[in-house]
């Protein structure tokens, strides 16, 4: 009997496995490599001086955490009630105070044996307050329509690090592997009318992205016929800028010719001006008075045939009595 409660202390530690030893209620050994064992035979005192822990490290288990929904037990698969009742089911908060129901997977391992072995907790029991209290602190920081759509990576990866925080300073030894969102909706009470808000959401987006279709069209348009207007008076500006040049510079060269010879310009001039006046009074035209005198009711009509002139028509009108 005293040989076979000595070797009570033998433990065979399985190749999946590490064991820690509690020596009167102590953790054995000073560091972690002196604390875990690896597989094979472990000698030990026997109990009660010496109690050996087997802890799986490479085993990854998972437990359900339904704090945060209409779950009354996380082992039941069924949908969250219809109705939400804030002293018995869970609910999450979001930044801008819309309440959601959230139910996690969370999958996890043992990394620490000594701290999982000596100071932490249930593991189940551990997991679930810092998983539940990660993912409330995290949906609280993002709008509704962000952890319904495009955020649930972020929100995920947010809630895993604080989680994953809050089990170290625990000392729980546990490693959150993964974060599975298997139900993420609000209350079926309120989801008609998120249904409805999502519509409108969807609506006003589809609208936005028809007037900035719109716009590109419109817009380059508008571009095209500004540059267009803009080219068109660079050239009249570049046109009247150089017949006022060529003006100018005529301008100049009878001044430097007048300069040398005054009598000869003027009176060049002078016939230049002549000319241009008399050729304008060749084109007027005398027209007789009517027959007796009379201009009651007399119309006349001229349209000239001077090249380069425009068709002009008048009428005139006079009493007998006006000449």
């Amino acid at each position: 009997m005293a040989l076979l409660y000595a070797l009570s202390g033998i433990t065979i530690i399985k190749s999946d496995e590490v064991a820690v030893i509690q020596r009167w209620g102590r953790l054995l050994g000073d560091s972690p490599a002196t604390q875990e064992h690896g597989p094979g035979l472990l000698f030990a005192l026997p109990r009660p001086v010496d109690r050996v822990v087997r802890v799986q490290v490479k085993h990854v288990s998972e437990v359900p955490v339904g704090t945060l929904s209409g779950y009354e037990n996380d082992d039941e698969d069924v949908a969250p009630s219809d109705t939400l009742d804030p002293l018995s089911q869970g609910y999450a908060v979001t930044g801008d105070h819309n309440i959601l129901q959230v139910v996690m997977m969370a999958r996890y391992r043992v990394r620490s044996p000594a701290e999982w072995a000596f100071y932490g907790p249930k593991s189940e029991d551990i997991l679930r307050v810092e998983v539940t209290s990660a993912m409330i602190r995290s949906i609280g920081e993002m709008p509704v329509d962000r952890v319904l759509s495009d955020g649930r990576k972020e929100l995920i990866a947010t809630a895993m690090r604080r989680a994953q925080q809050g089990l170290d300073t625990a000392h729980s030894g546990l490693e959150l592997s993964s974060l599975e969102l298997v139900y993420l909706a609000p209350p079926a009470a309120l989801a008609r009318d998120f249904d409805e808000v999502q519509s409108a959401y969807i609506g006003a987006e589809t609208k936005k992205k028809d007037a900035q279709a719109y716009a590109e069209a419109v817009i380059p348009q508008a571009q095209a016929k500004a540059d267009a207007s803009v080219q068109t008076a660079r050239g009249d500006a570049d046109a009247a800028l150089a017949q006022a040049r060529g003006d100018a510079d005529a301008f100049q060269a009878i001044e430097q010719e007048y300069k040398k010879n005054k009598v000869v310009v003027r009176e060049r001039l002078y016939r230049d001006a002549v000319e241009r006046a008399l050729g304008s009074a060749a084109q007027i035209r005398w027209v007789p008075p009517p027959i007796g005198g009379s201009y009651h009711g007399f119309r006349i009509q001229i349209t000239p045939s001077v090249a380069g002139a425009k068709s002009q028509a008048f009428s005139t009108r006079a009493d007998e009595d006006e000449q």
